[in-house]
This record gives C-alpha cells, structure tokens and sequence, in this order.
C-alpha cells in the first residue's frame, strides 16, 4: 500500500478496537492519521504513543460526533494540521444500550440514530468539501453483520441505523463519483473488542462463537486489511459502493 505514504486521514472512534488497529496500521503504511475519541482520553493517548514511538505522526482529536459544532471543530483542526484529508473513516459508534422495541423511548432512539447513523453524515459532509478540493479520496464507513440480520438480543436499532450505514453508503458512492471520492463501508462480524463490554455477557459471546463456521470471534487485526485496501487506490481504484463482509463466515450475502 505504498500510495497510503503521507496521506492525511481522519479515523473516527480510534482510541480502542477496530478504530485502533486501523489507525496504527495506517501509519506502519505511512500515512498520517487524526486519532479521534469521545471520553476514552487514556486510550487515545495510548494509540498516538504507539504511532509515535513506530515512527508514526499521530493528532489526538476530541469531539462528540453527534455534536454538530464538535464536529465541525474537529473537521476543522484535522484540515488545518494536515492541510488536507484524503482519507475518512466512519468508525465511531455503539450499542448504547441493549433494548427491546418495546421498551424504546424516545430519548433512547434519538440516541442511538445520532450515534450511529446520524453521525457518519454529520462528519462525511464536512469532510467531503475539503476531500474534493484535495482532488479526491477515499470514505470508509463501519456497518456491520447486523445489518443484514436485525442484530442480536436488544440490538434491533443498533442494527437498523447500521442499515442506515450501509444504504447511505450506495447513496454517497453515486453522488461523490464525480468528485473523485471513492466510498465504501466494512461490516465487521462479532469482533473481541471493548465494544462488548457491558453488553454481551461471556454466554452471548460463547453462542456467537458456536454459531461462526470459523468456530471464533475475529479480532480488530482481522479487520485491518478490508481497511487499508479500500484506502488504497492503488488496491480498489475501480471499487465503490461496496460493502466488505468480515465475519468468518458468519453473514455469506
């Protein structure tokens, strides 16, 4: 992937998980990457040391995405250190809570929707702007495996803002061609990762695992590679509008 070297991206959710792995393995490819959080401050200065100490540059970014003046704030201090973002991943996201349909108030859907899917447009039409006054680039959003199977106990809405993801993708393919801006989505399958904790116990995730014809849970490393080939133009130049399936086998679309 040597057409990643000194890239400028901005990877959303980068403190822990898939957002990490992807963020450190964007910089072993030599781009230079925007390492955003929300609250977990301490991990996030654990994966900038890490690019740092590889040789890396890493810029540790604070926003709330489902704030839309946090949100223009980071677009805003990403471009102005970098000069330019070639790159974008939607990565940042969450169950907030598992809850059946029924027991869903209105404070919780609106949670979960700004979240999940409210947030990858709030952050893709800022970014888009600069990204096509850069000549082009490339937009990865995170859906999941769930999008394609309602989700899990309790997770329905989760699993319907990522089909939000996943259509919106298709959506945003068609109307960035143009603007030479590739996008794609990756939809990871059940991933060992803090993104489960405090809402999968041990039991789900051993039942997940029996249900996986690779009889395990993936890891965030796993991912990785969907990651950096959809970044690369060298790698997918003719690919978008696509959605990378992760899961071993789990969801065969």
């Amino acid at each position: 992937m040597n057409d990643l070297k000194d890239k400028a991206v901005l990877v959303t959710g980068a403190s822990t998980g898939i957002g990490a792995a992807v963020a450190r393995a964007l910089v072993q490819a030599g781009a230079r990457v925007a390492v955003h959080y929300r609250g977990s401050a301490d991990e996030a200065r654990n994966v900038a040391r890490d690019i740092e100490a590889a040789g890396g540059r890493a810029l540790l970014v604070q926003a709330d995405v489902t704030d839309t003046a946090a949100v223009d704030r980071m677009v805003k201090t990403v471009h102005a250190e970098f000069g330019r973002i070639d790159v974008l991943v939607n990565n940042a996201g969450g169950f907030v809570k598992r809850s059946p349909i029924v027991d869903a108030d209105d404070d919780y859907i609106d949670a979960v929707f700004r979240l999940n899917a409210r947030s990858v447009v709030a952050v893709s039409r800022r970014v888009i702007p600069l990204m096509a006054a850069g000549g082009g680039g490339a937009i990865i959003n995170v859906t999941t495996q769930a999008a394609r199977t309602g989700g899990g106990p309790g997770a329905g809405l989760y699993a319907a803002c990522k089909g939000f993801v996943s259509t919106i993708t298709r959506t945003m393919a068609k109307e960035l061609v143009k603007e030479n801006i590739r996008v794609n989505a990756v939809a990871p399958g059940v991933i060992e990762t803090p993104f489960h904790d405090g809402h999968s116990s041990p039991e789900v995730l051993k039942n997940f695992a029996n249900a996986i014809p690779m009889g395990r849970l993936g890891t965030a490393q796993e991912c990785v590679g969907a990651f950096l080939f959809l970044a690369s133009e060298a790698a997918s130049g003719y690919v978008t509008g696509q959605v990378i399936e992760v899961n071993g086998g789990q969801v065969m679309p």
